[in-house]
């Protein structure tokens, strides 16, 4: 679009949440947050505005089993607000608002949750991901640094260069981009769009180079790649009508979390396939695929009907089929 250009565009009803929000429910439902006593939970730390949408999300939330003790509502900000569009091919975008509630995030917030990251110690997986500033996302990471967490991240494509001479990088165990992202990561910067084979040539050095650092990259409708002391798997994704694309990075991010968290390997470098169909889900990148490619059936960035038993049923209409050691994952978190 031109400076100047106006376009009409149909209003849709569609529902769109912020990263943290999409993450943290499918890691709630998947893994049945508050379900049980001492079981599985889901602490969100952040801030949403004193409006009818922040109390709406805050319900939202509560409702699908996150811990609500670390959230609080700011009067003096509106809740984090997009403006999203998604073209008739299904892809799409956002504006997203930057002097929203979800900035005014602060070290008390997160010095307010860290007794909490610190009794919890190498079980917790703590999650790192826009829109709060790089600095608090700095100092969030370090935390759960000092307190011996798991810490996983994403970031937008704005963010990387920034985030890189930051050393957000350095503090990452798990990072999640999609093609463009990456591209910026391991190649000439911002705008410079790699292909696959290139692109995962460098994957592959970084985390060689890299050994702490476990690597996902989403290639939307092909799959996602993920990358581990220089190893590498592909995981492909089923041919699908997408009926929309937003949320599937997170929702493949999640994925990957639930999966660790239950004892699922990453990645098995000599998984080969190159289709979705027939293929056995047996990593954690597999599941994540599962998850994101489950999500694009749903015009909301948060599929409303994701649970497990409607995965399973969802890899099996596809032509998959799921290894006992994820069956048995899936029945120990329920």
């Amino acid at each position: 679009m031109g400076r100047n250009e106006s376009r009409l565009g149909e209003l849709l009803d569609s529902r769109d949440y912020c990263k943290l929000h999409i993450l943290e429910h499918y890691i709630a439902r998947i893994m049945g947050s508050g379900k049980a006593p001492g079981g599985f939970r889901v602490f969100p730390i952040g801030v949403v505005g004193n409006d009818e949408t922040g109390k709406r999300i805050m319900g939202e939330m509560s409702a699908a089993g996150l811990d609500m003790q670390f959230m609080r509502s700011d009067p003096s900000f509106k809740t984090l607000f997009s403006v999203c569009f998604i073209y008739p091919d299904g892809s799409g975008g956002n504006f997203t608002s930057s002097n929203s509630a979800a900035g005014s995030l602060n070290a008390d917030d997160l010095r307010s949750a860290s007794r909490c990251m610190a009794a919890a110690g190498s079980r917790a997986v703590a999650i790192c991901v826009p829109e709060v500033p790089l600095e608090l996302r700095r100092e969030f990471l370090e935390l759960a640094t000092h307190c011996g967490n798991y810490r996983a991240c994403s970031f937008a494509l704005g963010d990387i260069e920034e985030a890189r001479n930051m050393g957000l990088i350095a503090l990452t165990d798990l990072l999640a981009l999609n093609q463009e992202e990456a591209s910026a990561l391991l190649g000439s910067g911002s705008g410079h769009l790699l292909n696959e084979e290139l692109l995962t040539e460098y994957a592959a050095t970084y985390t060689a180079t890299h050994p702490a650092l476990r690597l996902v990259v989403s290639f939307g409708s092909k799959g996602a790649y993920g990358f581990e002391g220089g190893r590498m798997q592909y995981s492909p994704a089923p041919v699908l009508q997408s009926r929309s694309t937003a949320g599937a990075g997170d929702a493949l991010l999640a994925g990957v979390v639930c999966a660790l968290a239950a004892g699922i390997p990453f990645i098995m470098p000599g998984d080969a396939g190159k289709t979705f169909e027939g293929r056995v889900l047996r990593t954690g990148l597999d599941f994540g695929v599962l998850i994101s490619s489950f999500t694009v059936t749903s015009v909301h960035s948060i599929h409303p009907d994701t649970e497990m038993k409607n995965l399973l049923s969802f890899a099996e209409q596809q032509g998959a089929s799921i290894s006992e050691s994820i069956r048995s994952a899936c029945y120990e978190s329920e």
